[in-house]
Order: C-alpha cells, then sequence, then structure tokens
C-alpha cells in the first residue's frame, strides 16, 4: 500500500485533491460570511 502512494501520478492527484477541498472550504467559509451575512456587534450604535 505504501508504494502505491509513493506513485508520482497517484502523489499528484491525491495532493491535487487535497488543496482543492482547501480551497473549496475557503471559498465557502467566505462565501458564508457574505457582505450583509454577518451581524456586527455594533450595527445598532
Amino acid at each position: 500500500m505504501k508504494q502505491f502512494f509513493q506513485r508520482p501520478v497517484v502523489n499528484f492527484i491525491l495532493r491535487t485533491l487535497f488543496y482543492a477541498v482547501i480551497l473549496l472550504v475557503l471559498v465557502y467559509l467566505y462565501s458564508y460570511r457574505g457582505v450583509g451575512g454577518s451581524h456586527f456587534i455594533y450595527n445598532e450604535f
């Protein structure tokens, strides 16, 4: 199994999927915040 992950093609695909998931999570968190999505604590003052 260790030899399978040592192959350059498999390593590239897994690394690409890993970074794509991180990028999607960051985009999701950024879009979740939104322009009017978050309630700023001092909005009412």
